[in-house]
């Protein structure tokens, strides 16, 4: 099987009752889009009657709606986005991707050797946003603190800062597999041209989701290889930037806000 790639489907029920799937995700996707239930399942090649079916499915199935809907005449009904619409979108598609990432590691590299990435990967519970398996390349002491150089793909790495006590503690030397957590508020967005000069822990890439709240905005960012940095700043500073889907954006955060994690 190796070198293979293996598609894994990803399906959420709850109380045993289907949710979302890929499929029923695209759907929604582009009611939130388009607005219209018609319109959407066209999009999407679902007959108007599944759309609908799809959409209350969801919203019975949710504490809160995740769309609010309404019948409609000649335009064939209508729906509006809730946050938890969009979070569940959000959502599902953080766990497709880690799914995904499991699965061609298994298919590229098997299973030996990988259980504790795994495992971190299923398996645990954390408050962080932007976590990244990665790998130690470079570890440099120095008298009070570590510079740790943590490779997250191919041309792409993070410098994390770490006590010499907490290096010890965590066994980092070159090869040794980390997690490498960031958290959102630690993420500061600038517009390209004035991104910070010097290049570490800088990343530049395209605008993929923007979600509003009264005060603060959440911003997603493809950097490009699979990965992606949620950034959630305040609202005025996103739209002083005016970041939207498909717009340029760098991001940044210190070394000293990465925090490592081992098994």
């Amino acid at each position: 099987m190796t070198g293979h790639k293996i598609n894994a489907l990803l399906a959420l029920h709850s109380e045993g009752r289907f949710l979302v799937g890929r499929e029923r995700i695209k759907l929604l996707e582009k009611v939130a889009e388009l607005g219209s239930i018609a319109k959407a399942a066209k999009a999407t090649g679902f007959s108007y009657k599944t759309a609908w079916d799809s959409v209350n499915a969801v919203n019975n199935l949710l504490p809160t709606p995740a769309f609010l809907t309404r019948p409609g005449g000649r335009s064939g009904g209508g729906a509006e986005v809730t946050e938890e619409g969009r979070r569940l979108i959000a959502t599902f598609h953080r766990l497709e991707e880690k799914l995904s990432l499991i699965s061609n590691m298994i298919a590229e590299e098997g299973v030996q050797g990988q259980e504790e990435a795994l495992l971190w990967t299923v398996g645990a519970r954390i408050s962080a946003r932007n976590v990244f398996q990665a790998e130690v390349e470079q570890v440099r002491r120095w008298p009070v603190d570590v510079e740790v150089t943590l490779k997250i793909a191919e041309d792409k790495h993070i410098l994390a800062v770490v006590t010499n006590e907490a290096a010890d503690d965590l066994g980092l030397e070159p090869g040794r597999k980390v997690l490498a957590l960031v958290k959102s508020p630690f993420i500061r967005l600038y517009a390209v041209e004035h991104a910070p000069e010097g290049g570490r822990n800088c990343f530049v890439g395209e605008v993929t989701e923007r979600t509003d709240a009264e005060r603060n905005s959440e911003v997603l960012i493809d950097i490009g290889q699979g990965k992606t940095l949620h950034a959630v700043a305040p609202r005025a500073t996103v739209e002083d930037l005016d970041l939207k889907r498909g717009s340029k954006a760098a991001a940044s955060f210190d070394a000293s806000q990465v925090i490592l994690a081992v098994n």
